[in-house]
């Protein structure tokens, strides 16, 4: 079949597209670190386009307004915190192993990510539909999925008795507390939170503290 595009076209027209999404992604770098900085209201449109390296004219032609620019960047977090969610409670091995699978990648997720913490505090702090829209899409699935994982372990006996809402709560506080404080901790421990032997030792105590708050059987082997 002959191709219908000009010599080159192909290529020019790939491309196009690694710098248009190159350029959308430093836009949602930039204004990820400028919304957790500054929050909605005090960001200015003008210095995300400056430190992505972008004409302003370029942001607001992926993101139609500074609001919409706010929603794609925590839409970013959630969409790809939800897919590695899922991934964990698709995987096989007990009810403990996933728990376990899913405290750590949690934990993994948020410190490679300094700057949601302080995302994720100021939109559960926004209402509006828009926000909810992206709650019900991308974090409800995965919670009710774990609600129901909690249940069946305490129903299988894997899990000691407890609610399961309660329990998921407390598993994500395990992490997100943790790193939603760090100026604090920062501050007033003296120590860098996000260090890596912090990290690896408050990792550690945290999958402990799952294994001894809910496992029926702490000591037992987990596979």
């Amino acid at each position: 079949m002959t191709s219908v595009l000009p010599t080159g076209a192909g290529r020019r027209t790939t491309r196009n597209h690694h710098g248009a999404s190159a350029s959308r992604a430093a836009i949602l770098r930039a204004a990820e670190r400028v919304f957790a900085e500054e929050g909605l209201a005090g960001a200015r449109t003008e210095a995300i386009a400056r430190r992505a390296g972008v004409n302003k004219a370029l942001l607001y032609y992926y993101f139609k307004s500074k609001d919409a620019l706010f929603l794609a960047v925590i839409e970013e977090h959630l969409k790809e915190f939800e897919r590695r969610t899922q991934n964990v409670l698709d995987s096989g091995g007990c009810i403990r192993a996933k728990l376990l699978a899913y405290v750590s990648m949690h934990f993994d997720f948020v410190s490679a990510r300094p700057f949601f913490p302080i995302l994720l505090q100021r939109t559960m702090l926004t209402g509006g539909p828009e926000l909810q829209r992206l709650r019900q899409r991308w974090t409800l699935p995965g919670m009710r999925r774990l609600v129901e994982l909690i249940e069946r372990g305490v129903r299988e006996g894997e899990l000691r008795p407890t609610h399961a809402g309660h329990a998921l709560m407390s598993l994500i506080s395990l992490t997100v507390h943790y790193f939603a404080t760090a100026p604090l901790i920062r501050a007033l421990g003296g120590f860098d939170p996000y260090d890596e032997k912090r990290l690896a030792e408050r990792k550690r105590e945290a999958l402990e503290f799952v294994r001894f708050g809910l496992f029926r059987d702490p000591e037992e082997p987990v596979e």
